[in-house]
């Protein structure tokens, strides 16, 4: 019998009693009960259990703990047990990664099948962890890949910070999970964070977690990603993206090794070795002011640097056929190979979005082998944003006002159009106070459309108080366009559809050229 424990981590003492009389029963002598957060702690410190048993019927939400769970230990099989009246947790915690389940009450025999099915399952688990997407089968043939790909085999090893640069979708997230699996950390948790998929409000608690009554909604502890992390690797994915905040915040943990929870008073301790990616140009946003020159430093110790796929096209043969194999079962395609037409068509596009462009155009044609797949196919993913482009639910204000001086962000109503420069004016400060007039009330009516209309949000992010926006609506006679209740901008189109519109005045024209966006509405 397997001599790895049986983790059960459940606080409901009727259900902790009937497991510990069917396991002695079972042959699962060794086994440990704990708390969700003491069984999440005793999982990161690098703990490997044969199954762990998670009790959904109590405690903080269990699709919670699960991925929690599947973060710290993600080869560990999970069963999850729950009462009948709660089927719809049971199917969202399966369908998120759970390998069974057990409906309470459940005898002997159904855990021992549970038990069965889930150990089965570890095997597929470890190995779909370890597969850093097949990069060290690649041959490369770009001087700047191969030198990124040595780079990443010297410092696995090693503990240093590590940032990785290059585009949207060159694989950043690739490399690091490379050099994860080969470092002394390996069998430690590996965390990873989208610095620019969540919102700013509630990233610090996600990275540092929070005590309980933090914040409004803070009903119970939360354990920050870098507690989850403490003796693995943690990754800030985008790190571009944080704000100068949280910047000063991880630049703490990276000199001292501490933190504090949100609403926490302790300093806690951490061992995790950082490794960053990011699509912008940091030096310039350090220049800019939009990254600490500090924190840069911190965490430039190594760089790799993954040039985009128009520049190694020498690998689409090979990452095309690694991705039949890999989504040809998952989809159910009859397609083995692509055939000779298709391949030459993805050989000779530019691929704008790299690797994760090129790997859903193989996703579509394994769905729809029987369309011929056209290069005009290819040519509708829009190109790559400008680095220095900050995103809208990001700028700070000062950053989206200058961006507005450059460039409106949406065709107004004519009635809500700022007045043109004059003709003839009196001097360069009346034409100052015009132009910034224009651009505050530019970015105020974007920053409405950003937040659906919402004055109080709008205000918050302005970073002005709510009586002063409404003085200023009330001064420039904003009205709420009728259409933008129902989710789209003005003129009836959705703000992500705008397309090389045009601002006329009576003095010139502004092009607007707009690129979709990714808009985050409040609430």
């Amino acid at each position: 019998m397997e001599r790895r424990k049986v983790l059960i981590i459940n606080e409901d003492a009727e259900v902790s009693s009937h497991l510990s009389e069917l396991l002695p029963a079972l042959g699962y002598i060794n086994r440990i009960e704990l708390s969700h957060k003491r069984g999440l702690a005793w999982l990161a410190d690098g703990n490997t259990p044969l199954v762990t048993f998670l009790n959904m019927l109590s405690g903080p939400s269990g699709l919670t703990v699960l991925g929690n769970i599947q973060e710290v230990a993600p080869t560990a099989p999970v069963i999850v047990i729950g009462s009948a009246t709660e089927l719809r947790f049971i199917v969202d915690a399966l369908q998120s990664g759970a390998a069974d389940y057990l409906i309470v009450p459940f005898d002997k025999e159904q855990a021992y099948l549970a038990i069965q099915r889930a150990t089965g399952d570890r095997r597929a688990r470890q190995l779909k962890a370890a597969d850093p997407d097949s990069l060290r089968d690649c041959t490369f043939g770009n001087p700047e890949m191969i030198e990124a790909f040595e780079i990443a085999q010297m410092v696995a090893r090693s503990d240093v910070p590590v940032l990785i640069t290059g585009e949207t979708g060159v694989g950043k997230d690739v490399f690091a999970r490379f050099i994860q699996t080969r470092s002394q950390r390996a069998s430690k948790p590996s965390i990873k964070i989208n610095c620019a998929a969540l919102p700013k409000d509630l990233l610090e608690s996600e990275i540092f977690g929070h005590e309980r009554g933090a914040f409004t909604g803070a009903d119970t502890q939360k354990l920050g990603k870098f507690e989850l992390a403490h003796g693995g690797t943690i990754f800030f994915d985008e790190i571009g993206e944080l704000s100068l905040a949280l910047q000063a915040k991880l630049l703490h943990v990276l000199h001292d090794g501490e933190f504090c929870r949100l609403g926490g008073r302790r300093p806690l301790r951490v061992d995790a070795r950082i490794i960053a990616a990011t699509n912008r140009k940091l030096e310039e946003a350090v220049s800019r002011g939009e990254f600490r020159e500090d924190l840069y430093f911190r965490l430039d110790v190594v760089r790799i640097k993954v040039p985009p796929l128009r520049e190694r096209k020498d690998e689409i043969m090979f990452l095309s056929n690694y991705f039949v194999k890999k989504y040809g079962k998952k989809y159910s395609s009859p397609v083995e190979e692509l055939p000779s037409d298709v391949m030459q068509t993805f050989l000779a596009h530019d691929w704008p979005g790299n690797v994760r462009q090129l790997e859903n155009a193989v996703k579509r044609y394994l769905i729809l082998p029987g369309r011929n797949l056209r290069i005009a196919d290819l040519k509708e993913s829009p190109c790559p944003q400008p680095l220095s482009t900050p995103k809208a639910c990001d700028a700070e204000p000062q950053k989206a006002l200058s961006v507005a001086m450059k460039e409106p962000f949406f065709v107004q109503d004519p009635a809500q159009t700022p007045h043109p420069f004059p003709g003839k004016f009196e001097s360069l400060k009346q034409v100052s106070a015009l132009a910034a007039e224009r651009a505050e009330k530019e970015i105020v009516l974007w920053m409405l459309e950003q937040t659906n209309w919402n004055r109080k949000l709008a205000a918050h992010r302005l970073n002005i108080c709510y009586k002063a926006l409404l003085n200023k609506i009330s001064k420039w006679k904003i009205r709420r366009p009728p259409s933008s209740s129902t989710g789209t901008n003005r003129g009836g189109r959705s703000p992500l559809a705008l397309r090389s519109s045009h601002v006329t005045s009576s003095t010139h024209t502004v092009a607007l050229d707009h690129s979709e966006q990714h808009v985050e509405r409040a609430g």
